[in-house]
């Protein structure tokens, strides 16, 4: 029975390369984040202008109306589509003085349901937010001053914990695959 059973997955059931299956998935999860990171970028520059012209024109004249509205939803913008590529770049902040004296074995178990549970919560909470996403935008609402409306940068964050779940998924795989932690 257990050649049959054998002999049945080896014809009917193709190999799956998975060392190129993860190259392709590393690749996507890199590509993707480049370009948020791009995307953040912009935004904290644009923060930064925003910031320097209300200071400027406070001094001479009256500040920028709704800039602490905008400073909100561009810093949001900012922290949640950068997280992915912190993420690829492990600069996200560890404290594994305990870890680090468990052996390599212990370590990778430890890394690997590190990455799942965080992988499954990044999930639920871009879930969550875009949830509500689309409760504000079927809600019609927008902010106090400047009057915008804020689904946009609600889905914005409820992208980049998604995006991390990715790089998180990624890198579950990774360690699973190559039996050891995944260098960047």
């Amino acid at each position: 029975m257990y050649r049959y059973y054998q002999n049945f997955l080896r014809s009917y059931i193709q190999p799956i390369n998975w060392k190129v299956d993860m190259e392709f998935l590393d690749k996507i999860s890199r590509v993707l984040n480049e370009i948020f990171v791009w995307i953040a970028g912009f935004f904290l520059i644009v923060m930064i202008l925003l910031t320097s012209a209300n200071i400027f024109l406070r001094l001479v004249w009256m500040p920028v109306k709704g800039t602490f509205e905008l400073m909100g939803f561009f810093g949001a913008i900012v922290t949640a589509l950068a997280l992915g590529y912190t993420q690829i770049k492990k600069g996200h902040i560890g404290i594994d003085i305990l870890v680090n004296q468990f052996s390599a074995k212990a370590q990778r178990i430890l890394n690997g349901a590190n990455y799942l549970i965080c992988m499954i919560f990044f999930s639920l909470a871009g879930w969550q937010i875009a949830k509500w996403a689309t409760t504000l935008w079927q809600t019609g609402e927008v902010t106090e001053t400047l009057r915008i409306i804020f689904y946009p940068f609600t889905y914005g964050v409820a992208l980049g914990c998604i995006i991390l779940s990715f790089v998180l998924l990624v890198d579950f795989l990774k360690m699973l695959i190559q039996k050891q932690e995944p260098h960047r």
